[in-house]
């Protein structure tokens, strides 16, 4: 089964997303604490795009999908903003970030190693980040 959240671009918004995120991660296999850090990788990206992507413009949207199939969950993320792709991204050095005090940055560093699969897709001007958690059997 498919869920569908249409999350506004509004920071105010992502309890929105953890609420609908918690009602369907707490029927799947997964830990309560595996449970959070999907949440919070989720919220990250998110967080990300409003914040970046659409400057927190509350009259655009992201559309998140969820679904379970084949012992996997899939996570996909689609918005028409400014695009970012996740993949590409180079993580800073941990060293380096501490020494510089520099804060950010690191959230997208805790999404790669939380998820076990991340895509990203552009077609024109709809960007598609797509995370994927391995489901445990019960």
């Amino acid at each position: 089964m498919k869920h569908e959240l249409k999350l506004y671009c509004d920071t105010t918004r992502l309890a929105d997303l953890r609420k609908f995120l918690n009602d369907i991660l707490q029927n799947t296999s997964l830990s309560d604490i595996e449970q959070h850090q999907v949440t919070l990788a989720v919220d990250e990206v998110c967080a990300n795009l409003i914040i970046h992507s659409h400057g927190c413009n509350a009259k655009e949207f992201i559309k998140v999908e969820v679904e379970k199939e084949n012992g996997i969950l899939k996570i996909e993320i689609v918005d028409r903003g400014e695009g970012f792709n996740i993949i590409e991204y180079k993580e800073p050095e941990i060293s380096h970030v501490k020494a510089t005090k520099r804060k950010g940055g690191l959230g997208i560093i805790l999404v790669k190693r939380i998820m076990d699969r991340i895509e990203f897709e552009k077609i024109g001007t709809q960007n598609t980040c797509r995370l994927f958690k391995i489901l445990k059997s019960k």
